[in-house]
């Protein structure tokens, strides 16, 4: 097996260099071009078997488990050598194509989301103690992609600049609009377009941490008679609103219910209403969930290439009005969260355990190695009913934008 693994990893790393020390001491470099470089410890033979079978899961696990070590580095610099070259050399073992196109073949059934799936996914995830995400997120809890307008800006910063481009798409041009929030975490969002644009937000949620988190942070900011928080799932909903937003939602739909999301937009957007849609994607077209990520992380996800989501928006009627796509800024955001999660670790190591602290390790580190040196992007499209219903040029989303810095520099609305 060992000599097959070797045989593997000197045709793998053509950029970089990684060192492995084997079970019985031995260490053996592979090296390319300038690039990464890690040095990694397999500590026993098992796991040198496990990782040459499925690198995909394997890797994280036997880190997670203390049977993978890195030597003088950190997860994020072994897993950055071999991202990085499993993207100059997408073929890989032949049992990783094998398996990835297995994932790809029954990526609809681990995707079909119903009701009371989707809460248990939810659940899985974001119902984790909420002291958690306040260790490494920003003040206002945006667990979601920042928006870097000059790449120095702190992580509140950035936080903000990402709910105020996202508003400004959403033409909130007279009070008392009334905005839905799909999926709407601890609130941040919903309480930002309602003390800063005078909106009155209805947020849904499936968490009920979240839920509980966001109606006692509004009630705290005196804003809870302009927010509402519902424990609901989107296909419930009948209501007709202005304006319809949704962020870092659209993952957990699954490829099945994409037509059902788009036609509830439909129906609950007013004719002369604006929605935007908030995502992560794919920039290399339709593919499968990572099958570590979705094991331990995000159970029912799925980022999409827009050539998966656009087709449905068509078949609904709805009109395509503006699509923006941010490349590096989700790399960005998790890298600050990256390292605020180092910064807290004891702290969560208190709360969870050691391997907790690893798994959420492995997803931070390769979650950003995903933007920075693979396909992963995030994608804004907004959406009308009336093709009228937006100006012809993008030159209000600028003004908009503009006028709300002007008005409130760097202020946070939300309490901490």
């Amino acid at each position: 097996m060992r000599t097959l693994f070797d045989f593997f990893l000197r045709r793998l790393i053509v950029l970089g260099r990684l060192t492995v020390r084997w079970p019985d001491g031995q260490l053996t470099t592979y090296c390319g071009s300038p690039g990464p470089e890690a040095l990694v410890h397999f500590r026993d033979r098992r796991t040198v078997r496990r990782v040459f079978m499925d690198p995909t899961v394997a890797v994280a696990d036997c880190y997670m488990e203390g049977t993978i070590v890195p030597v003088d580095c950190t997860i994020y610099d072994v897993l950055d050598v071999l991202m990085t070259n499993a993207q100059t050399r997408p073929e890989g073992l032949p049992m990783m194509q094998l398996r990835t196109g297995l994932r790809h073949l029954v990526r609809r059934l681990a995707q079909f989301n119903p009701a009371r799936r989707s809460r248990r996914n939810v659940a899985h995830h974001y119902d984790l103690d909420g002291r958690l995400y306040s260790l490494f997120l920003d003040r206002d809890r945006q667990y979601s992609c920042a928006y870097f307008q000059h790449g120095d800006e702190t992580l509140e910063e950035a936080q903000i600049a990402k709910k105020r481009h996202i508003a400004a798409k959403l033409k909130l041009d007279r009070p008392d609009l009334e905005v839905l929030d799909i999926g709407c975490g601890w609130g941040g969002m919903a309480m930002t377009l309602a003390s800063e644009f005078g909106a009155r937000v209805t947020g849904i949620t499936l968490s009920t941490q979240q839920l509980t988190e966001a109606r006692a942070r509004a009630d705290a900011a005196g804003l809870s008679d302009r927010v509402t928080f519902e424990l609901m799932d989107y296909r419930r909903l009948h209501r007709r609103f202005d304006r319809i937003v949704s962020i870092g939602m659209f993952e957990h739909v699954g490829l099945n219910h994409f037509q059902t999301f788009f036609d509830v937009i439909k129906r609950c957007l007013a004719p002369d209403g604006v929605a935007l849609i908030h995502s992560i994607g794919r920039a290399d077209g339709p593919g499968a969930t990572n099958a570590w990520l979705a094991k331990y992380i995000f159970p029912g996800g799925y980022s999409p290439a827009l050539s998966e989501v656009l087709p449905a928006v068509e078949r609904s009627g709805l009109f395509a009005t503006d699509i923006e796509i941010l490349r590096l800024h989700y790399a960005e955001t998790i890298r600050h969260w990256r390292r605020r999660f180092a910064a807290n670790r004891d702290a969560i190591a208190a709360m969870h355990d050691e391997r907790f602290c690893r798994m959420f390790e492995v997803y931070l580190a390769g979650s950003e190695l995903s933007f920075r040196r693979q396909w992963s992007v995030n994608f804004q499209i907004q959406l009308t009913r009336d093709q009228a219903a937006v100006p012809l040029t993008r030159d209000y989303m600028v003004e908009a934008e503009r006028a709300s810095f002007a008005t409130q520099p760097w202020e946070s609305v939300a309490p901490t």
